[in-house]
């Protein structure tokens, strides 16, 4: 190997280092909803413009909050078995490295929000802050579920910001069944971490209610958030393709819960497949009901 190709090595081996350090697959769980929500508000296609800012938007953000996850957990991230090999951890990515990560994808997205309109940048900061907290609230609270919840929920009234410049009800109950679908699912992973967390004094549902408790409140949250979006449905007007796409949510949390149920080892597919499917499956919903 020459001196060229072993430079595009090195740099193609640190961008797959960042891609493990934030787990960038996971962008499924908030990328269709963002896009919902832009093609509800536009009442269909919403341009090729607010389709790259809102891309641009979602994954710096994502980023960001992913980045400050990992520089944080570092001192948690190496004593846990199933966290210890992370970049963050064994040295492929440095604390430097993070620090410009995090400061880079901050930068890059309160600059698309200013050129999205002048209430998405008003909300850039304090959408930056929220997507920070929840690495801190898991240090002293069993709340941090929701707050990863309300992360990822800010995405679909992030999309009906971005094309209508304000925050109607409907983006309102859609993203707050977003809110509880995130940490409901979130729940059946932390079981996974139930003892660690225990042990290392950090609070989480699981940790501190038990397993059995953590499976009937995620199966609460899941309930609360079909509930949700059949009333983001109703009160966005949409038709009965839109109704499907709820219905096929149910059916996928269900599912969700019987893998879980069934077989702790099966928290994996849950979390990946499952939730993967039931995000872009809505969204291709969405898409006949309002586009096609």
């Amino acid at each position: 190997m020459n001196r060229v190709e072993s430079k595009k090595q090195k740099w193609f081996d640190k961008l797959n280092d960042f891609s493990e350090l934030v787990m960038f697959q996971h962008s499924v769980f908030s990328l269709p909803f963002i896009f919902i929500a832009m093609i509800v508000a536009a009442n269909g296609w919403f341009g090729w413009r607010l389709l790259l800012l809102g891309t641009l938007a979602a994954v710096s953000a994502r980023n960001f909050a992913m980045g400050v996850n990992r520089y944080l957990d570092r001192d948690i991230d190496k004593l846990n078995p199933r966290t210890k090999n992370r970049p963050s951890v064994d040295g492929r990515v440095t604390e430097a490295q993070m620090v410009g990560f995090i400061l880079l994808n901050a930068v890059a997205f309160v600059m698309v929000a200013y050129f999205i309109n002048d209430l998405a940048f008003k909300l850039s900061l304090p959408i930056l802050l929220v997507l920070g907290a929840y690495t801190l609230f898991k240090r002293f609270s069993a709340l941090a579920h929701l707050i990863l919840g309300i992360s990822l929920g800010l995405a679909p009234i992030a999309g009906a910001v971005a094309v209508l410049g304000e925050i109607p009800l409907w983006s309102v109950l859609l993203a707050a069944g977003v809110m509880f679908w995130v940490a409901g699912f979130d729940l059946l992973y932390s079981l996974q971490d139930m003892a660690f967390d225990k042990a290392h004094g950090l609070h989480s549902i699981p940790s501190r209610f038990g397993a059995a408790n953590t499976m009937r409140i995620a199966q609460l949250f899941h309930l609360l958030t079909i509930v949700l979006w059949w009333q983001f449905v109703i009160a966005a007007s949409l038709g009965i393709w839109a109704k499907l796409a709820v219905v096929f949510s149910a059916l996928m949390l269900a599912y969700e819960h019987y893998l879980v149920n069934k077989d702790f080892t099966k928290i994996d597919r849950a979390f990946f497949t499952v939730n993967g499917y039931l995000g872009f499956v809505f969204l291709g919903l969405i898409i006949i009901e309002e586009v096609l």
